[in-house]
């Protein structure tokens, strides 16, 4: 575990991206207007590939699979997902999360359940923070409270309403027992 880092990474909101997009129209010419329009996302299909799944999802139903896929980015719509880890295979542990992961430096989705059976969603209208080490995983940060907390044991967690996820706590309580936990590694 030597040289085991973590570092917060933030994506820009829709909301942010709808007001830097329309601060500074007016002055903008012609050419510049057509490189945006140029290098401008494109559009969500309506009818998304499907990705295929290296690995079979306890948490993650067919429905979900394409609700998620209509929310990657481009670049990773149609790519292969593969099962890099799952509690029930490879038990209820932050260090074995972290081993299964190591060596893939592409992107990655994480799932879990807890044991009243709720999915814990991303709003899209926000910014993502995680922080990661060997007794906890971290996701979002408002007021000294986490969006939502997993200790190292990958079995408790807590969650709280957060500026990060402008969510409320993503669990029917504030803490919470993991049913399972999924690592998805997008490639």
């Amino acid at each position: 575990m030597k040289g085991l880092r973590w570092r917060y990474t933030r994506l820009p909101s829709q909301v942010e991206d709808a007001l830097s997009g329309e601060e500074g129209k007016e002055e903008k010419g012609e050419e510049e207007k057509e490189e945006e329009a140029a290098s401008a996302p494109a559009p969500v299909p309506e009818d998304p590939v499907e990705p295929q799944l290296a690995g079979a999802s306890q948490v993650l139903g067919a429905s979900e699979i394409r609700q998620l896929s209509l929310h990657l980015p481009p670049r990773l719509t149609g790519r292969s997902w593969s099962l890099a880890f799952c509690t029930s295979r490879d038990g209820f542990s932050l260090r074995s999360l972290y081993r299964q992961m190591e060596g893939h430096s592409g992107p990655a989705l994480l799932v879990l359940r807890d044991q009243d059976g709720q999915v814990f969603k991303w709003t899209g209208r926000n910014s993502f923070f995680v922080k990661g080490d060997l007794d906890s995983l971290m996701m979002g940060c408002d007021s000294g409270h986490f969006g939502l907390w997993l200790d190292g044991d990958l079995y408790h967690g807590v969650s709280h309403p957060c500026a990060t996820f402008n969510n409320e706590v993503l669990a029917r309580q504030e803490q919470f027992c993991i049913k399972e936990l999924e690592a998805w590694v997008l490639s």
